[in-house]
């Protein structure tokens, strides 16, 4: 991920970053509670690496009924701030990037990545997909979760569109800070497109506020 200053913001948001989990709309914050059921499920029994892990808010719903959790953040700020929780199961947290993951081929049995693939340069794709594919067991699961644009409130100020397609827009932190980030949003067709090219769809949702989707590698193709 090379958007510098997407990566920069994040840093400096990280003490304010879990307000979004928290604001008073009930249909947004019931689509997250129902996710964050689905993921416990998911993650019973498991060796999991938390991709893009921040704060922590999934890495402690997965810990709830995990194996394991290894959770990796480009921003050692974020993780500070995760390290703050408790957690049921055993998590280990690296400072890392997700083009470089310092871990074996096939050791977990899920990997999970919230709120980041709409940070991902879309020209990037083919390398970000084996990157996140490398470290699952044959047979593994990846699950991903990112927001709709009802989820950014009435402030979107998109301020421009690269070649690719890439949408960056204007972000502010509660002390007026402002940043340009990359922040991309998807139908739920364009979604089926970008990952049957490369994963098995097992499990698709797409609501008002939030999708999320379940995957199962394609050996043939990654």
């Amino acid at each position: 991920m090379r958007d510098r200053e997407t990566i920069n913001y994040y840093r400096a948001r990280a003490p304010e970053y879990e307000q979004i989990y928290y604001r008073e709309v009930p249909e947004r914050r019931a689509e997250i509670d129902k996710a964050a059921k689905h993921l416990q499920e998911l993650a019973k029994g498991k060796d999991i690496l938390d991709l893009a892990c921040g704060t922590g808010y999934w890495t402690q719903i997965l810990s709830q009924t995990a194996r394991t959790i290894t959770a990796v953040d480009i921003s050692i700020e974020m993780i500070r701030e995760a390290c703050k929780k408790i957690y049921r199961a055993p998590v280990e947290f690296f400072q890392a990037d997700l083009s470089k993951l310092p871990f074996q081929a096939a050791c977990f049995d899920l990997v999970t990545l919230g709120f980041w693939f709409s940070h991902q340069l879309k020209q990037e794709y083919e390398q970000f997909f084996k990157h996140i594919s490398r470290p699952l067991t044959d047979g593994g699961l990846i699950w991903l979760i990112d927001n709709n644009p009802p989820a950014e409130g009435p402030r979107l100020e998109s301020v421009r569109t690269d070649k690719h397609g890439n949408n960056f827009k204007r972000r502010y932190l509660e002390n007026g800070e402002k940043y340009i980030i990359l922040k991309n949003y998807f139908s739920q067709d364009q979604l089926k497109i970008i990952f049957t090219h490369h994963f098995t769809v097992r499990h698709l949702v797409y609501e008002k506020y939030y999708w999320s989707i379940l995957l199962t590698k394609k050996l043939s193709t990654l």
